[in-house]
């Protein structure tokens, strides 16, 4: 569980970030909340950008989105998640559970589980006993977790377990994964989850409602298309 450490400060720092997000909330005038949600869109949009711009085949990245997507649609990904979120929501006293709950909770859990940061972190936490690049991501989540739970509520705190559960779960099974998942396999996870990253700034500008749940399976499939590329390398040839 020591290995566990730099996860447990990465869901503290959201946390506290939240907090400090949540006692900014409802002070802050609709004009200035309004500059808030756009530059956080902004960010967002600009952090999704950067992650897509990595090494990633093409043909690969298009197909893991469009089919993840298809898959997530008929799974119903986004309304079953929000649904969890609308469940924990109706435990908590009328005050947490506000009616952006869920997607404050969805939104927060993707921008923060979804990047090379967390698996190249996870791995080397559980590899070689390295936090440096989680306590980083920790700095990094934490004052985005101000600016998200400012508008977006409490469920940006609650992410907090997704975190320990993604993230360490990642870090406790990293030997036995890390020599099945090479640079390129991590570098075209991050490509695409750049992209749900960006679909997350966009739904935060406003210029289009994408729900971006539904596209998480696309994880899945650029991570199969990664691994099969030297059976379909010759079988294209």
């Amino acid at each position: 569980m020591a290995d566990m450490i730099a996860t447990f400060i990465n869901a503290l720092t959201i946390i506290l970030g939240s907090a400090i997000g949540l006692g900014l909330r409802g002070k802050i005038h609709d004009h200035y909340e309004d500059v808030i949600f756009t530059a956080l869109g902004l960010f967002t949009l600009v952090l999704g950008l950067t992650m897509a711009q990595g090494e990633c085949n093409a043909l690969y990245m298009v197909f893991s989105l469009v089919l993840g997507g298809i898959l997530g649609t008929w799974w119903k990904l986004e309304d079953r998640i929000l649904s969890l979120g609308d469940i924990v929501r109706k435990l908590l006293p009328r005050r947490i559970g506000d009616n952006t709950f869920a997607a404050g909770f969805l939104d927060a859990s993707v921008l923060f589980c979804v990047g090379a940061m967390t698996i190249v972190g996870a791995f080397q936490a559980g590899i070689d006993h390295d936090y440096q690049t989680l306590l980083v991501k920790s700095v990094l989540d934490g004052f985005a977790a101000i600016l998200m739970a400012s508008v977006l509520g409490w469920g940006v705190m609650f992410s907090a377990l997704t975190i320990i559960v993604t993230q360490g779960s990642l870090t406790l099974l990293a030997v036995w994964i890390a020599p099945y998942v090479h640079d390129e396999i991590i570098e075209a996870v991050a490509v695409v989850g750049g992209v749900l990253i960006m679909m997350i700034g966009l739904n935060l500008l406003k210029i289009k409602k994408i729900r971006t749940a539904n596209f998480i399976p696309a994880l899945i499939l650029i991570l199969l298309f990664s691994y099969a590329d030297p059976w379909l390398q010759v079988f294209r040839s």
